[in-house]
């Protein structure tokens, strides 16, 4: 089902289920997906590899003008580790701008594509044709990434994840520059006790509703 032109942008916190979500839609609907918090992992792996401090923005920039989104490997850059990092390199201004025009470029090629992150909506494709705002309560969330972890064979306790999602929730929204909220006209989508099915099931028919209206136009 190819969809020529369709920007779907989709926010939301730490293990919503958005990317999941993302990527089962865009295949759906036969358009390019994107993990935005990717570029951001890239640019935190990136100075951990060189051994650069995490707050250095000057050679966060560098590493984000010179990324290239094509390249990226999602299974070095989902480590714990990074992802904590990510979000200390995510509150840097000139890092958001650097990735934003690339995240751009890559919604804006055909067929087009649905993105997920935390400024979607609001900042990278505010004129996308669907928003969504996927999300759940902490504890929900904080036991699927423990779940996560455990099956991966990582070793650690729900109350450590719990508190590192908390941390970043409360990074990610009270950062200056592109905070995490809902876009004005986003669809809120609460998977504390969906399952994906549902959750995707529910996320059709808005899109499908879309879909609908560009053909009267």
């Amino acid at each position: 089902m190819r969809q020529e032109g369709l920007i779907i942008a989709i926010d939301g916190p730490a293990a919503s289920g958005k990317g999941t979500l993302a990527r089962r839609l865009a295949a759906h609907y036969g358009l390019n997906h994107f993990d935005t918090g990717l570029s951001y992992r890239a640019v935190a792996k990136a100075l951990l590899d060189a051994g650069q401090p995490l707050d250095d923005a000057a050679a966060a920039e560098t590493a984000a003008r010179a990324l290239d989104l094509g390249t990226l490997d999602r299974a070095a850059l989902s480590a714990h580790g990074v992802g904590e990092a990510a979000s200390t390199v995510a509150v840097m201004p000139a890092v958001r701008r650097a990735l934003v025009e690339k995240q751009r470029a890559f919604a804006e090629t055909p067929p087009g594509a649905v993105l997920d992150g935390r400024d979607i909506g609001t900042v990278v494709c505010p004129d996308a044709d669907l928003k969504l705002y996927v999300t759940a309560t902490a504890d929900v969330r904080a036991k699927r990434r423990w779940q996560e972890i455990v099956n991966a064979g990582g070793d650690t306790d729900y109350a450590t994840v719990l508190a590192d999602v908390e941390r970043r929730d409360a990074r990610d929204m009270g950062r200056a520059d592109s905070p995490l909220k809902p876009a004005d006209d986003a669809h809120l989508l609460d998977t504390s006790e969906m399952d994906i099915e549902t959750a995707f099931l529910a996320a059709t028919r808005l899109i499908d509703e879309v879909l609908a209206k560009k053909k009267t136009i």
